[in-house]
């Protein structure tokens, strides 16, 4: 008898966990919906939540959970179950006042050509942003005391409105076309689009032909390159800046300071990320043939380029570098140049600070009675901007099976094969950091491009002499200059005796320099002003004899 009233007096003293009870209306959608249900509480009490989940000590927490089929009106719960970020569960939030937000990533059902069907967000031109992408629906902020044992409700009432086309001008024109190699991947239609920035008598000159510079990076419409008037007073340091290169690039574009070139700004977001990496990949499709095959083509016959290796070069930063020299060493006869800026891993010794060969998790150094967290970058001040940990919780929270349309998920996603289901197989463990070996192989074997270079050499270097330029700071916030350094080291061993041809590039490290250095490049001007003139020398030392060399030079 006593054993029973102590159970019910210890029963009594227990305390709920907090949920959030949460439903759409069917003004918001009117079908049910799958996707990932993720709710942002956040300690700032102004703003959007949706808009303050970032990397590192600053973001807000987030908790998350998928749903299948969910109708309008109908309540689904949140507790402690669901996955957190930082916090791991609802459990562990301190109690307090709170600005809550819930955003619904709605996911697309999609039958894909290799016999998997998939729960995917398909891209609706935001370049994979789950908190601003058309058709995803939201709750208003609102402000909640959350207790132990608070029930919070909360209705998803908008609907992310769908983005405006970008208008042509008469500088910066605008493609989209559907990829047929893409759309018989995905069995969806896939489109691609661009930005074109033109020269200035373009239209005047129906018959001349120009070089082309593909422009590779995040998804970027290119809106603000261009600025016909100065930058007004009142502006931030780094709009203003921004503001002063795209005034600075108008002047020089204008007044025949550059060379006549089309340069290129390419679209092409997948549903793992706001960018394809260039190269056909197992989970992503072959995009570097829709790329070489369907959208290159397509813009160089409407806008009168050249059309020959010689006269297309390859320019990007961090992910656009990477996708820069992937590009020039997968289709070598295609492109005449590359500069690939501050460019992600391309040695997977040194994954940043994984070495993806040897270490056995990438989460932690290990030792025999001591383990440190691996980091994922620095802040100017050295201080740690996020731990592979941490940021790997983050994306598994926003999306389990790769679908957090982040920045690890969408290294998963390209470097790696499909796993049974047909989503991304990862190359760690998302709760333990454990790495496979098996993947880091498949890795190796296919995507790490030092590897790639000293394997195939002999097919390879005589089709890439010239053609390789890389640039990157040695205190790069990525730790990305070290595999820049085993790919100098490789190419640089080129020069040997047996070992030719020797790759006659360049490498550019900008000692002290962070994430993204391009380069010494002079006060007041931009990697346009600055590079521009460098690709046009380039591209006329590589012209064959006869080519139009003249006509579009300064």
């Amino acid at each position: 008898m006593r054993f029973a009233a102590l159970l019910f007096s210890l029963g009594a003293l227990a305390v709920a966990d907090p949920q959030f009870q949460i439903q759409f209306s069917s003004s918001a959608r009117s079908t049910p919906a799958d996707g990932r249900l993720i709710v942002i509480v956040s300690k700032q009490l102004d703003g959007e939540p949706r808009f303050q989940v970032e990397w590192g000590i600053e973001t807000q927490q987030i908790f998350a959970t998928d749903v299948d089929q969910w109708k309008p009106g109908e309540l689904t719960r949140m507790d402690a179950a669901a996955i957190g970020s930082p916090l791991r569960s609802l459990r562990d939030l301190p109690p307090g006042t709170y600005n809550i937000q819930a955003v619904l990533n709605v996911y697309d059902t999609v039958h894909r050509a290799d016999g998997h069907t998939l729960k995917l967000h398909m891209d609706h031109g935001e370049g994979q942003q789950w908190d601003r992408s058309p058709g995803n629906i939201y709750s208003k902020p609102q402000r909640a005391e959350i207790g132990r044992d608070s029930v919070i409700r909360i209705e998803l009432t908008d609907v992310i409105p769908p983005i405006t086309p970008p208008e042509d001008t008469k500088f910066l024109r605008h493609v989209r076309i559907e990829s047929k190699l893409l759309t018989k991947f995905w069995g969806t239609p896939i489109h691609l689009s661009a930005t074109v920035l033109v020269p200035d008598d373009f239209d005047q000159h129906p018959d001349q032909h120009y070089p082309i510079a593909f422009l590779q990076g995040h998804f970027d419409e290119g809106r603000n390159m261009l600025r016909e008037s100065p930058p007004p007073p009142g502006m931030k340091d780094r709009e203003r800046r921004n503001a002063q290169f795209g005034y600075r690039l108008y002047q020089a574009w204008t007044t025949g300071e550059l060379p006549k070139m089309l340069i290129v700004i390419t679209q092409h977001p997948t549903p793992y990320y706001d960018d394809s990496y260039g190269v056909n990949t197992a989970n992503m499709g072959p995009y570097g043939d829709a790329l070489t095959q369907d959208l290159y083509p397509y813009i160089e016959q409407k806008f009168r380029a050249i059309g020959q290796p010689w006269a297309r070069v390859l320019f990007g930063g961090s992910t656009g570098g990477w996708m820069t020299l992937a590009q020039q060493i997968f289709y070598p006869d295609y492109f005449g140049g590359a500069w690939g800026f501050c460019p992600d891993p391309v040695d997977f010794h040194v994954f940043q600070l994984v070495n993806v060969y040897e270490d056995k998790n990438a989460y932690f150094d290990e030792g025999p009675f001591e383990r440190l967290p691996k980091l994922v970058g620095r802040l100017p001040d050295d201080h740690i901007l996020a731990t592979m940990q941490g940021m790997s919780r983050q994306e598994a929270a926003l999306g389990i099976k790769g679908r957090s349309g982040g920045q690890f998920d969408a290294f998963h996603a390209t470097f790696g094969p499909t796993d049974a289901e047909g989503y991304p197989a990862k190359l760690w463990n998302a709760e333990t950091g454990a790495i496979d070996p098996a993947i880091a192989k498949y890795w190796e074997q296919h995507y790490d491009l030092t590897a790639l270079l000293q394997r195939d050499w002999p097919r390879l270097g005589p089709k890439l002499v010239g053609k390789l330029h890389v640039t990157a700071g040695t205190k790069d916030t990525f730790y990305l200059d070290a595999a820049a350094h085993r790919m100098q080291d490789f190419l640089e061993s080129t020069k040997l005796p047996g070992k030719g041809p020797y790759y006659g590039g360049s490498f550019d490290f900008g000692i002290d320099k962070p994430h993204c250095y391009i380069g010494e490049i002079p006060e007041g001007q931009s990697i346009f002003t600055h590079y521009l003139p460098i690709f046009a020398e380039h591209m006329k030392n590589m012209a064959p004899p006869g080519a139009d060399i003249k006509s579009w030079m300064p």
